[in-house]
C-alpha cells in the first residue's frame, strides 16, 4: 500500500520540457526503505527550518524535486554558500527572501543525499503561490548607521572541535565573580578556562555525560553554564546540555503522539577544590525536559549579579527555556500553555530547595505562580519562543532577548508573571500559530488589554535574523550603551536601556588591524554565529563560533 501511495505521488516527466526531463527528478529512487531513511535524515537535520505545508525559517519544500534540477538540489545541500557566491539566481533570491544562509551539509554521503531526495520526491504539490495576506514589511523603517567604529584585537582561539564550521561552538564567556577566572564553553567539548589567552579544558563534559549529543543544530550540546555566587566556597556551578531523546524519564514532557527528539538536562556540579585547574568532584541531575526538535531549548543559565548575600534573589537560578520547536511541530497548545508548563518560559528555581515535583530543587515562594493551582511554580515569566540571553542593566532591570520565527526579533524587559506573547504574538504583531508562520498582522484595537507585554525593541528580518544580547558598554565611544547583534550575519547594533518605552536603535561597526570590515569579512564566512563575552575587568569581547576565535573590543 505504501509503495502504491508513493508511486501515485510521482509526477510524470511528460509535464516538463525535454531538457527538464534530463534533470528534474532524474535518478531519484522510489524504494520504500530509502524513503524512510531520507525521512529520518530530514527530521534530524532539516525539520527545524523546513516543512512541507508552509514557509518557515526556510522555504516550503513540498514539490521541490518536481520543479528544480536534481543536481542543483544536491549541490545546494552540500554547499549553499558556494552556489550563492556563484551568483545563481535561484540561490540569491532565496537569501534575499529568507534573510539567512542554510548551513552546508558537505558531510552527507552520496547515499544520504539520495535518501533525502527520495523522501523529498514523495511530496508532489508545489509550494503555495498565493499572495501573502499578512504584512509585507512589518517595520518599514531602516536602522541608521551611527558611523561609530570600534577597534578589535585578536584575543584567543579555542581548539577546533570539528574540522568543519563551526570550528568551536562557543555561546558564553564570563568570569567567575569571586576569583575573576574567565571561562568559555564549547558545546561539543565542555568548559574551558582561559589562562591569559590560552584555553585550558576545565570540564571535559563528554567524559561525564556519555549520552550528550551536540548535533544536529547550532544550539545543541552544552549550551550554557553559570557559577553559583558562592563558588569560591561551595564549588558549585551549573550546566545545560542535550541528551538524545528518551535516554531517561523526563520531569516535563508531553503526549507520546509527539516525538521526543532530545532532552535538555540541567546538572549541578560540585568541585572538591574550587581553585583547581581541572574539575574533580561530584555531579547530580537537577532537571530533564523533553523537546521534539534540536531548537529553542535551555539556552541560558544565570544568576542575578546585583543580588547580595541576604537578598531574596541571591543564589536563585534563572533558566531561559524556549518552546523546543513545539509550535513548528503543530503543537502550539504546548507553547501557549499559560504558565501550566515550563515551555516558552524564563524559570527561576532555588537549587538548595526540594519542594519541586522531582524533589531535586526548590520553587521560591516569591515566584508568581508558586502557589497557583494548575500552574508551574518554576515559571517566572512566559510567552517566549527562544529566550537565549537573560541579563540585568546597571539599574537592576532584568531583560531578555527572544529570537523570533520569521519576522520579528525582540528585546523584552522582564517582569515577574508577565506574558510576552509567543506563540500568538511576534513583537507587536499578531501571528497565527496554526497557520502560516511567515504572516504577521497588525494589532487590533484593544490588544493592549489582553494581558500581553510588548517588547522594548522589535526589529524585523530586513535588519537581522536572530538577536543576541551583549552588554552595556563600560568604556569607549559606546560607553553606557547596550550593544547587541545578529547571530547569523554578525551585524552590530546599540541602544540605550535607560530610554524605556522609547528605545531607538543604531548600527555600529568594527576595525581590525587598521581595516574597517564586516564580521562576515573578518571570519571569512557568510555565517558569523556571533556571541559576546565579558571578563572580570569588564572588558567586552566578540566571539564567532564559525572560526572559534575571540576578539577583544579595545578602549
Amino acid at each position: 500500500m505504501i509503495k502504491t501511495l508513493i508511486r501515485s505521488l510521482l509526477i510524470s516527466t511528460s509535464l516538463f520540457s525535454c531538457n527538464q526531463q534530463q534533470e528534474i527528478g532524474e535518478g531519484i529512487s522510489t524504494d520504500v526503505d530509502q524513503i524512510q531513511a531520507g525521512k529520518s535524515l530530514f527530521e534530524t537535520n532539516c525539520s527545524t527550518c523546513h516543512s512541507f505545508d508552509q514557509h518557515g525559517i526556510g522555504p516550503n519544500l513540498s514539490g521541490v524535486t518536481h520543479h528544480v534540477s536534481t543536481d542543483w538540489i544536491r549541490e545546494f545541500i552540500k554547499d549553499p554558500s558556494k552556489i550563492i557566491a556563484s551568483g545563481d539566481a535561484r540561490a540569491v533570491s532565496l537569501v534575499e527572501k529568507y534573510k539567512t544562509t542554510m548551513p552546508a551539509y558537505g558531510g552527507f554521503s552520496e547515499q544520504e543525499l539520495n535518501d533525502i531526495l527520495s523522501y523529498l520526491h514523495t511530496f508532489e504539490l508545489l509550494p503555495d503561490t498565493v499572495a501573502q495576506v499578512g504584512l509585507k514589511d512589518p517595520i518599514p523603517d531602516s536602522i541608521p548607521d551611527s558611523g561609530i567604529r570600534l577597534e578589535l584585537e585578536f584575543f584567543a582561539q579555542l581548539p577546533a572541535s570539528d574540522p568543519k564550521a563551526p570550528l568551536a561552538k562557543m555561546t558564553k564567556m564570563e568570569a567567575e565573580r569571586n576569583s575573576g577566572r574567565l571561562f568559555v564553553n564549547d558545546q561539543r567539548v565542555g568548559l574551558y578556562e582561559l589562562l591569559g589567552n590560552k584555553p585550558n579544558l576545565y570540564l571535559p563534559i563528554t567524559e561525564y555525560k556519555p549520552d550528550m549529543v551536540s548535533k544536529p543544530g547550532w544550539a545543541t550540546g552544552m549550551a550554557s553554564f553559570a557559577f553559583h555566587p558562592d563558588f569560591d566556597q561551595n564549588g558549585i556551578f551549573y550546566t545545560a546540555h542535550t541528551d538524545a531523546g528518551k535516554v531517561k524519564a523526563s520531569d516535563f514532557g508531553y503526549s507520546d503522539t509527539i516525538r521526543v527528539f532530545m532532552q535538555w538536562v540541567l546538572t549541578e556540579w560540585k568541585a572538591s577544590d574550587p581553585d583547581a585547574s581541572i574539575f574533580s568532584g561530584t555531579e547530580k541531575e537537577v532537571l530533564r525536559i523533553d523537546i521534539p526538535s534540536q531548537a529553542h531549548g535551555m539556552q541560558e543559565l544565570t544568576f542575578n549579579p546585583h543580588a547580595k548575600r541576604g537578598d531574596e534573589d541571591y543564589g536563585l537560578l534563572y533558566i531561559g527555556f524556549g518552546d523546543g520547536g513545539l509550535t513548528e511541530k503543530r503543537a502550539a497548545y504546548l507553547s501557549d500553555n499559560k504558565a501550566t508548563s515550563v515551555y516558552s518560559s524564563i524559570l527561576r528555581i532555588d537549587p538548595k530547595g526540594s519542594n519541586s515535583t522531582n524533589g531535586k530543587y526548590g520553587i521560591p515562594a516569591s515566584n508568581p505562580f508558586a502557589t497557583v493551582e494548575g500552574k508551574a511554580g518554576e515559571v517566572y515569566a512566559y510567552g517566549f519562543r527562544n529566550p537565549n540571553r537573560i541579563f540585568w542593566d546597571a539599574s537592576g532591570n532584568m531583560f531578555a532577548t527572544d529570537i523570533g520565527q520569521h519576522s520579528i526579533e525582540e528585546l523584552n524587559k522582564i517582569e515577574a508573571g508577565h506574558f510576552y506573547g509567543w506563540p500568538i504574538r511576534e513583537g507587536r504583531f499578531i501571528i497565527n500559530p496554526h497557520g502560516n508562520f511567515r504572516d504577521v498582522f497588525s494589532l487590533q484595537a484593544g490588544d493592549e488589554n489582553l494581558g500581553i507585554t510588548y517588547p522594548e525593541i522589535q526589529l524585523d528580518h530586513d535588519e537581522l535574523a536572530a538577536i543576541f544580547a551583549g552588554y552595556e558598554m563600560p568604556y569607549g565611544k559606546l560607553q553606557g550603551k547596550f550593544i547587541f547583534g545578529d547571530v547569523l550575519s554578525g551585524r552590530l547594533f546599540f541602544s540605550d536601556l535607560k530610554e524605556l518605552g522609547k528605545m531607538s536603535v543604531q548600527s555600529w561597526g568594527v576595525v581590525f588591524e587598521g581595516k574597517e570590515m564586516t564580521l562576515r569579512e573578518l571570519v571569512k564566512n557568510d555565517r558569523v554565529d556571533l556571541k559576546f563575552g565579558k571578563d572580570a575587568e569588564n572588558t567586552i569581547y566578540i566571539m564567532s563560533k564559525t572560526e572559534g576565535k575571540i576578539y577583544k573590543i579595545r578602549e
